[in-house]
């Protein structure tokens, strides 16, 4: 039997609706998800194969176990069943960043009861019944609350609920607060002109065609016969498409098992001759056969970007996502301070 978990964290992601599943056993609990981590519903293993619930931390006296380890861990690096566990060169720093994350939520749970903070009934119909929704057979759902909370309908309630406390409070604390306007962002923008400056770019395709190491003449003579055959082909060719295909037929360089697309390559990282060339055609158009050394290149050009810096326009989206980013996770390790600063907190 497998079921699915919601990861639990630091920091709230966006995936209000599957807040509900579960992650620790140590305390009423189902974890709320994160934006600094990517909230992708891991499968877990069936609850025979977990640890069986020793403690590994206590946090102002409420204890944390190796089953609610051993969930973080598999949220952080889902794979682990597909590779055998976890690599052994991993283990000690995937246990310490699990360990902080369990402790961390635990901590902004504690916060929340001491705030008073309660969850709106109808929010926790709505979790109850996503929750339900994961499994596609009672026996499956019964299964799982069966081996999580001993069959308790009322301890899978507060499992919940301490989900959406944890949920509710980074929602105030953190996520609220790391918003950015695109004030903000251009503000950014101005004052770091260095980072959306861009060298000069050409987007093209490569088809090349390289003669064997130490051929007597007769073999270069061949390559080269077969550079211009294939040089003809392609400045007959009149799209991207046309062009790659050739290149996938004919060239030997590493590209070609991509069409020949070499996407957007800085000047200074091509070979002058075919910058010289670059330069002087237009998009669309295929250069003439280039020699380097004793191979043979010819290239479409795609696209050819000036240097210069890139317009606020089209930086401000991923702008703003990187810099909420940053926010929130400067916001998450202040309250995990803040949060520290006065707990009890003993790692078994």
């Amino acid at each position: 039997m497998k079921y699915q978990v919601l990861i639990g964290g630091a920091v709230l992601a966006s995936a209000l609706a599957c807040s509900a599943q579960m992650v620790a056993s140590h305390a009423p609990t189902l974890t709320a998800s994160t934006p600094a981590r990517e909230t992708t519903g891991q499968t877990l293993a069936a609850p025979a194969q977990l640890p069986p619930g020793n403690p590994v931390a206590r946090v102002n006296g409420s204890v944390l176990t190796d089953r609610d380890l051993a969930r973080e861990i598999q949220a952080i690096f889902p794979y682990a069943q597909v590779h055998n566990g976890v690599p052994k060169s991993m283990e000690p720093e995937m246990r310490k960043g699990a360990l902080d994350m369990i402790i961390f939520e635990e901590l902004v749970y504690q916060e929340a009861l001491r705030r008073k903070m309660t969850v709106p009934p109808e929010r926790m119909k709505r979790a109850e019944a996503d929750f339900r929704k994961q499994f596609a057979s009672e026996q499956e759902y019964n299964a799982v609350v069966q081996a999580e909370v001993h069959g308790s309908r009322p301890l899978l309630r507060e499992k919940i609920r301490r989900s959406l406390l944890i949920e509710q409070l980074l929602k105030s604390d953190v996520n609220d607060r790391a918003n950015v306007s695109e004030l903000e962002a251009r503000a950014y923008y101005k004052a770091n002109p260095k980072k959306f400056y861009h060298a000069e770019l050409f987007t093209i395709q490569t088809i090349s065609i390289l003669p064997p190491e130490n051929g007597n003449p007769d073999v270069v003579k061949e390559a080269r016969n077969k550079a211009e055959d294939v040089a003809k082909q392609a400045k007959a060719t009149n799209s991207y498409k046309e062009f790659g295909l050739l290149a996938e037929k004919y060239s030997d360089d590493d590209w070609h098992v991509n069409m020949g697309d070499r996407k957007a390559v800085e000047a200074d990282k091509l070979p002058p001759p075919v910058v010289k060339a670059a330069r002087a055609m237009k998009p669309g158009q295929v250069s003439d056969l280039i020699q380097l050394g004793p191979d043979y290149t010819l290239f479409r050009l795609n696209a050819h970007v000036a240097a210069g810096t890139t317009p606020f326009a089209e930086v401000k989206a991923k702008l703003m996502v990187d810099l909420k980013k940053e926010k929130t996770e400067k916001l998450r390790a202040d309250l995990d301070k803040k949060l520290r600063r006065t707990a009890k907190i003993e790692v078994l």
